[in-house]
């Protein structure tokens, strides 16, 4: 079978640049690439990590008014962290919707979620 590495994932956005606040300030992503498409009305924003694996696409459509269904299908982004009760904390204090600290009842690492501007959740995993 054919090896697969997995590139990015896609999210659409209401608005751009806060969306682009939440994803730099809350995981301290960065911006690796943008691509304009006027003449289509849309633009795609590349965030990806410090080991640059894998990225999150945010497509900014010019025209959309009403927020996005994100339906009952979709549940989250998860992301890693080494300190989970510091990053927990920090979140909280930068005024991000946090919800509370929980683990599983295997006694695996616990996680917390955090809900970005439109509504995407991302669970925070410690290591």
């Amino acid at each position: 079978m054919q090896e697969y590495n997995f590139i990015h994932s896609c999210i659409r956005v209401m608005d751009l640049e806060k969306s682009l606040d939440f994803y730099k300030g809350a995981f301290n992503l960065k911006e690796s690439k943008r691509k304009d498409f006027p003449e289509d009305k849309f633009t795609l924003v590349y965030l990806t990590d410090a080991e640059e694996n894998f990225e999150l696409e945010l497509t900014y459509n010019y025209d959309q008014e009403e927020p996005y269904t994100i339906g009952n299908g979709y549940s989250h982004i998860a992301v890693s962290v080494d300190d989970l009760e510091t990053s927990h904390k920090e979140h909280i204090e930068a005024g991000y919707n946090v919800g509370e600290l929980r683990s599983l009842s295997d006694s695996s690492s616990g996680y917390y979620f955090i809900t970005d501007p439109d509504g995407y959740r991302v669970e925070v995993i410690g290591k």
